[in-house]
């Protein structure tokens, strides 16, 4: 069996203990004679499964009690129309810093519905750094206030949140999710797609404070709206069954065999640190991202040739390093390090960017 280190910015890397034990349950999940992918989503042993899920991802990220997990579908894209239908209801308004690609489609989508406002951007550096925050440009009674908290394409992280006071703050964090430790509580709405770092394509995960479920416009379909997938545990209709079978697993694999998000992000930093460290000290290879702004999943990198770039793409792919090259809106390279990514990948990786190097000097 060939196994690659695929370094996909999504779908991604899932941890191997994972797919070996989906594999070994196939065919009959815990004695029941069928597959996960067969059973009734209404079949008590597939409510236990949903129940667990939802319990380990309340324990893993320490969500407060007041706050409702769904498990959703349509991918985050959805979140930018079902964020505003539910929320932009009181003065029609929201603020929105764009820092990339999804910030900038979910402030577009959000405009469609009410008064949507950029109080600051990075488009101006090909979103490679994270704007500084001015308050008193803020809206004070703002319905919310959006920010993405991991931005894939680019390589940027927030570091340190905007303080909206009373404004509930949104964050998308498909790319970041599980990754570290998150203070659910300084947010009101947290989403994210599940294909980065929880589970395969086909699930999206919102985490919403409950007070601001049943604020949904008159002109939300039934299915946009939180209320109808909070009042029904996320089954008002057929959930992504057999995803969040998986995304029960993952979370299973971080509490159990790493230990909880400290331990992760410990391993994040140890992946990335080894990476960020080797491009600084390259004379080929350099980051493209405000080093202050570093984020721990998204590692995109240039030689500054475009030939260059495209023959270390091909090589790479060789020996067996694959889905590394940079988004078609930047080009260049791309490392995803999700939580599934070992160690020894990003090891092999930086002594292949070492010799590649030494190569074409």
């Amino acid at each position: 069996m060939k196994r690659v280190y695929n370094f996909s910015a999504g779908p991604s890397m899932l941890p191997e203990p994972v797919l070996r034990r989906a594999a070994a349950e196939m065919l009959d999940y815990e004695g029941s004679g069928q597959s996960v992918m067969e059973m009734s989503h209404r079949s008590k042993i597939y409510e236990g499964i949903i129940c667990s899920a939802e319990s380990l991802l309340r324990e893993v990220m320490n969500i407060p009690g007041n706050y409702k997990v769904l498990f959703l579908q349509g991918g985050a894209s959805s979140q930018f129309a079902m964020v505003p239908m539910n929320l932009m209801t009181k003065s029609n308004k929201a603020d929105f810093v764009l820092t990339g690609q999804w910030a900038t489609k979910a402030y577009q989508e959000a405009a469609r519905y009410g008064t949507a406002n950029v109080v600051a951007s990075s488009k101006d550096k090909t979103f490679s750094y994270i704007p500084e925050l001015n308050p008193d440009t803020f809206t004070k009674d703002a319905d919310y206030f959006h920010i993405c908290l991991n931005n894939t394409i680019y390589g940027t992280k927030f570091h340190q949140l905007p303080e909206t006071g009373n404004v509930p703050l949104v964050a998308d964090i498909s790319s970041c999710i599980l990754s570290e430790p998150i203070d659910v509580s300084k947010f009101a709405l947290l989403y994210a797609g599940a294909q980065k770092n929880m589970a395969p394509a086909g699930l999206t995960v919102v985490i919403i404070r409950e007070d601001l479920i049943g604020r949904a416009m008159d002109i939300t379909p039934t299915m946009f709206n939180y209320k109808t997938h909070a009042d029904n545990g996320s089954m008002f209709n057929t959930p992504p069954c057999y995803c969040i079978y998986l995304c029960m697993l993952v979370l299973d694999w971080i509490k159990n065999t790493v230990g909880g998000l400290d331990e992760m992000k410990k391993i994040n930093e140890k992946k990335a640190g080894m990476l960020y460290d080797f491009l600084d000290s390259s004379k080929l290879f350099r980051g493209t991202v405000v080093a202050k702004d570093r984020s721990l999943m998204n590692i995109p990198f240039i030689t500054g040739s475009d030939e260059l770039d495209a023959k270390f793409v091909k090589e790479a792919a060789a020996h067996d390093f694959v889905n590394i090259k940079g988004h078609r809106s930047v080009g260049g390279m791309r490392a995803s390090i999700y939580n599934a990514m070992p160690v020894e990948g990003v090891e092999k990786l930086v002594r292949f960017m070492g010799e590649f190097e030494k190569n074409n000097l």
